[in-house]
Parts: C-alpha cells; structure tokens; sequence
C-alpha cells in the first residue's frame, strides 16, 4: 500500500538567492535529485508532497499537517548539530521520518565524537587531535604526515589539496587558515596512505545490509591525496570507481562498516568511509547517516547501480526500513 510522504530538502538555488556562497551551499541539493527521487516515490507507488526546508516543515507541522512518512535529505544551515534540526522537529511532533535520529545526526557530522565513539567501540580509526584555536597546533603530539580538515563540515568541504601537511610550520599554516575559513575546530589525523573506499548500507538493527563497497582511486587529473571537494565535484574527470566484490578488501571493509553503522546508531541508509594504513588494515574515516542521494552522481546510488540495484530499489529499500520501524 502506498504511503504519503513529504519530502524535505535544503534547495542551492533558494539559498544562493537568500545571499548565500556557492561553498556554503556545497551539501545543499538540486531541483534534479528532489525530482528524481520524487519519480522513484511515485514509482514506487507513493503520494509524494515537496515540503522543502526545516522551517517550512516546523510551519506546516504546527499547522497540524501530517504525512505518513517524512522522507527527508535536509543538511541544516547553521551549528554542528544541523543536521539534527529535521529528525528533532519530527520527534516534536511524532511524525515519523526516514533515517537516522537526532543524536545519531549531531554525533556524526563532528567527526572528532564521531571518531571517539567508534575507537571506544574498539573498532579502528587513525590516531587524532582536535585543534580549537591556533594556539593548539603546537601542541599536537601526532607523526607526520597528518591530514586536516574542518571537524563539523560534509561533502569534503574544507578538504582540498593542503589538507595532507608534511610538518610542523605547514600544520600551523593550515591549522589558522581553516579556523578562519570555517569557524569551527580542525579535526588533525594521522594521515592513511593506502586504499580509500566508501560503504553504503541500507536497513536497521539486525536486517542492516551492505549495498556495495566502492573504492574510489584518482585519475592522473585528481587531487591525489584525498576525495576532496574538487575531486567530487569533477568526479567523471577525477574519480575512478570500482565496485569490489571478489577483493580480498571487500570482506573486511563490509564487516568495518557494518560495525560503525550499529555503534553510532545508523538506520534505513547511510555511507561509510574507511581508508587502509601502510600495512593495509582498514581504519573509520567518517559516517554519512544522511546519504547523498543524487540518482546520478552521489555515491550510495553509484555503488547500487554498479552492482545491480536500480535506483527505485535502493529508495525503495530506504522506505521499507522506514516503513518498518515505524510500524506502518
């Protein structure tokens, strides 16, 4: 039986207009994936509704409208727990949602709690520090080389080709530099130098399953140290990916993820990011409990379409867990 549902997205070209920059809307989706999972919706034989932003919502929710599921995708557009903003007002007002809850949405996006719930869960993750004001960076007791990033930003935003320093000086430099670009602490890890891949589970609980494991390697055109920004966005010129099954990485890089996505609370769809020392051994890089979902070129439905899931069947998948935890 079909349901009705609402769809609730962040929009680029509604916040660009509202005086937004290009970077600050980098998670922010396109009129393209709202209609393109609206298709796969009504495919699937659901009513489907465009609610839009986090306050539309909370306006139509105080309203006293209803829908029998919230599909949503929204980023949020300020503070580290953002992401929290749409799972939260659903919760206000029992309405049930896709994916993950609010605590879960706020822990994930600040790697850094990320990353010390994982490592407390005695699952693999680099050794790291957290730089909170320039000062700090002197007191970062890490080897180099060392990769910096923003700890609270998604889409590989603040990753660039600087982000791999190779001493002392260079991770000052930067340290300051991305304090003052993004207003918030410098996640400072010890850098990975092996094979990255990226893990894209659907379900829940115990019925949680492994989409696909994607390895990402970069072309001759890439920044090669990591999936920056850059690299994402010019992916078809960048990004080499290559769906492994019979790699012997493959095994271990499912159970890893499966892991993760139990110990921070995942549900209905999420992407897992590993990427493998010098020796080989997989390590957590950072957990995306709202996945892209661009039926083109974000990674979850690259992955399924690659190994054989069309994208109604991974939206599809992404209902039916839903579906189920609310009792629908």
């Amino acid at each position: 039986m079909g349901l009705a549902i609402g769809l609730t997205y962040d929009l680029k070209d509604d916040y660009l207009a509202a005086g937004f920059s290009p970077e600050d809307v980098l998670e922010f989706d396109g009129l393209d994936t709202v209609a393109g999972l609206e298709q796969a919706l009504a495919g699937l034989g659901h009513r489907c509704e465009r609610i839009g932003r986090g306050r539309e919502l909370a306006r139509r929710l105080v309203g006293g409208e209803r829908w029998d599921l919230v599909f949503n995708i929204c980023e949020g557009a300020w503070g580290r727990s953002r992401e929290a903003q749409v799972p939260a007002l659903c919760e206000l007002f029992d309405q049930p949602y896709t994916f993950a809850d609010p605590l879960t949405c706020a822990l994930t996006l600040d790697k850094a709690m990320a990353k010390r719930v994982v490592r407390d869960h005695g699952l693999a993750t680099a050794p790291f520090a957290v730089v909170a004001a320039p000062g700090d960076a002197a007191g970062v007791d890490l080897p180099a080389p060392l990769f910096l990033k923003p700890v609270a930003e998604g889409s590989s935003k603040g990753v660039t080709g600087r982000s791999l320093v190779r001493d002392r000086g260079e991770l000052a430099a930067t340290c300051r530099e991305l304090l003052e670009r993004f207003r918030q602490p410098v996640l400072v890890e010890v850098f990975l130098p092996g094979r990255e891949v990226t893990v894209g589970i659907v379900g829940h609980g115990v019925g949680a399953r492994v989409v696909g494991v994607l390895e990402v390697s970069f072309t001759e055109h890439a920044e090669a140290a990591a999936y920056t920004a850059l690299n994402k966005d010019e992916y078809e010129a960048r990004v080499a990916y290559r769906v492994l099954t019979d790699d012997p990485l493959a095994p271990p890089a499912r159970a890893l993820a499966l892991a993760v996505f139990a110990a921070l609370g995942c549900r209905d769809a999420g992407r897992v990011d590993l990427r493998c020392d010098a020796a080989g051994a997989l390590h957590f890089l950072e957990v995306n409990p709202l996945p892209g979902i661009n039926h083109v070129r974000s990674d979850l439905p690259i992955m399924a379409r690659l190994g054989g899931m069309p994208y109604g069947e991974l939206i599809g998948a992404i209902v039916d867990s839903a579906r189920q935890r609310h009792g629908l």
